[in-house]
């Protein structure tokens, strides 16, 4: 909204220092500022009413220490983190943008299905939570819009330079002659000339009239894995808050160059036409978690719930895929990946010891102490801090280990 008001008067009124909000850089700082003043002011009075509505964490003794003295914290913080995205997003980006209007519904959407959970939790004293069934419809739900507007809609688009001599089509700059277009490809990661289209593996099945469908499937498995990905991390004061806070650093990064001709053909990487607007939400979405960081630290004075990691999650799958560095994601989101692989492998090894060796056997020897990754160290005698602590530089070894891939081919 701002950026709309600012330009009126600079056009009009030629007022000084009004064009500073034409620049992504000064309205990305003002985003991460005004998102940090909203999550530590408005923040305490957000606890102090969750306390004074007893709205609290329902904890199941899982025999961790230190988790019984947890019980009654306020839930549903989430709600501090998405109101510190959406406002300074709201207040300083263009909304026209088709990926601010995308990532914007992304994390409503799915705060909602969160939310909703939470209240079930919390309201309804239903430790289940809202029914899992009913969480995967949401996610793919979300998944099928976000994947149905990257391909249909006219502002997704990617620039293709054309070679006068050759008349060859490229995404690098080798000549000035260029058209932006809509494309079905993304970015492969360690590899020159470092792109994938889908529509290759639509064509598997005979034709490539079915590559938006392809995507779109693509997209719902994404949206659903990160954010289910960032829900399980979200188990100890500050982990989920704290990698999300890396991740979104590192795709503001991206979101910079690939949003700037300069930046994009210096370092051979695709330009991506109104994308550096993304570079705001991204400058929100850290200020809004590591805001969170001065209430949800350990000892945790309040917990994100569901609203906020489920949120979280799938707008960083969303970010990826907008981008179009999907790919990208098992390695930049490791930590979520892990954290996820650990419940599948507990799963998987106990249902197999329990078929080969009984059920008492299969108790008796799970192949971690406790699942997901973070509990198997508390139960190992790590304290929460500690491991949370390390979780961290290893999300950011893995978020400097994303960015080589600029130039590590």
């Amino acid at each position: 909204m701002l950026y709309y008001l600012f330009n009126y008067l600079e056009k009009h009124f030629d007022l000084v220092g009004a064009g500073l909000f034409s620049f992504i850089s000064f309205r990305s700082g003002a985003a991460i500022i005004v998102s940090l003043i909203i999550t530590i002011v408005f923040g305490e009075k957000l606890i102090n009413y969750l306390r004074k509505k007893q709205i609290g964490e329902t904890i199941r003794d899982l025999g961790l220490t230190g988790q019984m003295e947890k019980k009654g914290t306020p839930t549903m913080g989430g709600l501090i983190i998405i109101g510190a995205i959406v406002i300074p997003t709201l207040l300083f980006a263009k909304l026209d943008n088709i990926y601010i209007i995308l990532l914007l519904v992304t994390c409503v959407g799915l705060g909602l299905i969160g939310f909703l959970d939470d209240y079930i939790k919390v309201f309804k004293k239903n430790k289940e939570g809202l029914h899992g069934k009913f969480k995967i419809v949401g996610q793919i739900a979300i998944g099928i819009f976000v994947g149905l507007l990257l391909t249909f809609n006219d502002s997704v688009v990617v620039r293709q330079y054309m070679d006068e001599s050759t008349k060859q089509i490229s995404l690098n700059k080798e000549s000035s002659v260029y058209k932006d277009v809509p494309s079905s490809i993304t970015t492969i990661p360690f590899y020159k000339n470092n792109q994938f289209d889908y529509a290759a593996i639509a064509s598997w099945f005979g034709s490539t009239d079915f590559t938006w469908l392809v995507y779109v499937l693509v997209v719902i498995f994404i949206v659903t894995a990160v954010s289910n990905g960032a829900n399980i991390t979200d188990g100890i004061d500050g982990l989920a808050a704290g990698i999300s806070a890396i991740i979104g650093t590192t795709l503001g990064v991206f979101a910079y160059l690939s949003g700037n001709r300069i930046f994009a053909d210096y370092l051979n990487i695709m330009f991506i036409p109104h994308s550096g607007e993304v570079v705001i939400f991204c400058s929100a979405f850290v200020g809004a978690c590591v805001g969170f960081l001065w209430y949800n630290a350990f000892p945790a004075r309040v917990f994100m719930g569901d609203t906020g990691s489920l949120s979280l999650g799938g707008t960083i799958a969303v970010l990826a895929l907008a981008l179009r560095k999907e790919l990208l994601i098992p390695i930049l989101c490791g930590v979520f990946l892990i954290e996820n692989l650990s419940v599948l492998l507990q799963v998987a090894y106990f249902k197999y010891q329990k078929r080969k060796h009984g059920i008492e056997y299969a108790r008796a020897n799970r192949l971690f102490k406790m699942a997901p990754l973070h509990h198997h160290y508390q139960k190992s005698g790590f304290h929460e801090a500690q491991i949370v602590t390390r979780f961290w530089i290893i999300g950011i070894l893995l978020a400097i280990f994303t960015l080589t891939t600029l130039k590590l081919r």
